[in-house]
């Protein structure tokens, strides 16, 4: 049980987070820029996804990313490779990204005027679910390979997660995986949510995905004109 002193310090590092992450809020708002936190465990796709998008998209779009990590730089260096700006956030084994990380990624500049910003949260399905980073939407990636146990042990992610990606499913007849009863665990977490199923390697669902992204743009841009 934590100490008074605990909560309080708990409660200031949340209310410092909340601020920062809705001046970010502000500035991608101005920038008309769609923002998604992607949350997932270790190994569940979410650097192959961007890649999928870039290509499936990149033309159309200006796309950026921030990718959080403990130690490397290879998933920033991977999304260079496809010539979108990228950078690595390295936490030094902090199990989240916060606004205050990605304020300080973006302060460098070189991510001005994106249609599409990509924060690749640090793989872990608890930490990154509870932190506001200015984010349009946060979205979950459950892996096939994972097992389909996964929505009711982390009820916390899949109940906030406007979409949730499943993914790999090009291994689906390799592996032990129920899609039928993720959906009904899904939709009792998150009755409004939204499941896209998809494979990078094979470009299932990959349309839908960017669809969905190209519909979310249209919303904000248009908000943002009427505001105006």
């Amino acid at each position: 049980m934590k100490t008074t002193m605990e909560a309080n310090v708990s409660e200031r590092v949340h209310c410092e987070n909340d601020s920062i992450a809705a001046l970010l809020r502000e500035r991608f708002s101005e920038q008309s820029t769609l923002v998604l936190d992607l949350i997932s465990s270790p190994g569940s796709g979410k650097t192959s996804l961007i890649e999928a998008t870039v290509r499936a998209v990149g033309k159309d779009y200006r796309i950026g990313a921030l990718t959080g990590g403990v130690g490397t730089e290879r998933d920033a260096e991977r999304l260079r490779a496809l010539g979108i700006p990228a950078r690595q956030i390295l936490t030094g084994g902090g199990c989240h990204l916060d606004a205050r990380l990605v304020n300080s990624a973006l302060s460098p500049g070189g991510f001005e005027g994106l249609d599409l910003l990509f924060i690749e949260n640090v793989g872990g399905l608890i930490c990154p679910a509870t932190h506001d980073l200015g984010e349009d939407l946060k979205v979950a990636l459950l892996s096939v390979t994972e097992g389909d146990d996964k929505p009711f042990k982390y009820p916390g992610i899949f109940s906030r997660a406007a979409l949730t990606l499943i993914t790999k499913v090009d291994l689906l007849p390799y592996v032990s995986f129920d899609l039928d009863a993720v959906r009904a665990e899904l939709a009792s977490l998150n009755p409004a949510g939204r499941v896209i199923v998809t494979s990078a390697m094979t470009g299932d669902g990959i349309w839908q995905w960017c669809q969905t992204l190209s519909d979310r743009l249209s919303a904000k841009v248009s908000v943002a004109s009427w505001v105006v």
